[in-house]
């Protein structure tokens, strides 16, 4: 009986403030108007991810080319590489031409191999089509993250959790909570960790952050939740609740956006 009264938050403190923080970095320095105005909330599901394929470089192929749209980037020069065949490699100097992202940005086919920015893939991952969207959408968010004028909020030391961040905050938060957390016990030969991708952000964290996407989105929770893993369904809406409860916050990130929009 006593849940029913819990008030407790869905975070500590410090872990929220600093996804706030985290996201009026990613507003200053990646396209307030952008996110307001072009992004989407990118769900798991053949309206987003359409097509049939026959092979697990043309899966791979196909759910990248899609989450380069959603991120607003697929004008960039890029190569998707088994990374079995190439385990590591440098990438090179890229050139982007016209905006960082979205309709502004200018496609040059003429760019060869050697100059395109190379994203691994673990073939795998095909069989969890989530953890492969989050891994391209961080990856993504890492080179993304690289063109900041500023460091994250705590510095380098945050840069795993930033741009796991920055991946939500380009629209892949569904796929994010979903993936943060993969079970590991039961039988051996059913668990596959090459499928499943390394979170640093925590189910929660990546949750909270989902919120504070929808809310400023004004994106209602009956669209998300259905989406979501069962027992997070619960915490998101909390977490929603909590954030349209802090005005100040809040309005910090309103203005963000609103420096960029008029």
């Amino acid at each position: 009986m006593l849940g029913l009264f819990n008030t407790d938050p869905v975070l500590e403190p410090r872990s929220s403030q600093w996804l706030f923080d985290a996201f009026a970095w990613a507003l200053d320095n990646f396209d307030a108007e952008y996110f307001y105005t072009e992004s989407v909330l990118v769900l798991p599901n053949n309206t987003f991810f359409p097509g049939s394929v026959d092979s697990q470089e043309t899966m791979a192929n196909l759910i990248f080319d899609r989450v380069k749209v959603y991120a607003g980037i697929s004008h960039w020069p890029t190569r998707l590489i088994d990374n079995s065949d190439s385990p590591s490699l440098k990438a090179p100097n890229v050139e982007i031409k016209g905006a960082l992202r979205g309709a502004g940005g200018i496609v040059d086919d003429s760019v060869d191999d050697a100059h395109r920015l190379p994203i691994l893939y673990n073939p795998q991952q095909i069989s969890n089509p989530e953890g492969m969207i989050s891994s391209f959408a961080h990856i993504i968010s890492h080179h993304l993250g690289q063109m900041a004028d500023e460091p994250p909020p705590g510095g380098n030391e945050y840069w795993p959790q930033a741009t796991e961040l920055l991946a939500i905050y380009t629209g892949f938060g569904v796929m994010f909570a979903n993936s943060a957390f993969t079970f590991r016990g039961g039988c051996g030969s059913c668990y596959n960790p090459a499928a499943n991708r390394d979170a640093t952000l925590s189910e929660r964290e990546a949750t909270y952050a989902l919120a504070i996407f929808s809310v400023l989105k004004e994106i209602p929770n009956s669209a998300i939740t259905k989406h979501l893993k069962g027992h997070l369904r619960g915490v998101f809406k909390k977490a929603v609740k909590e954030i349209k409860g802090r005005d100040d916050d809040l309005q910090r990130l309103r203005d963000c956006g609103a420096k960029k929009l008029y």
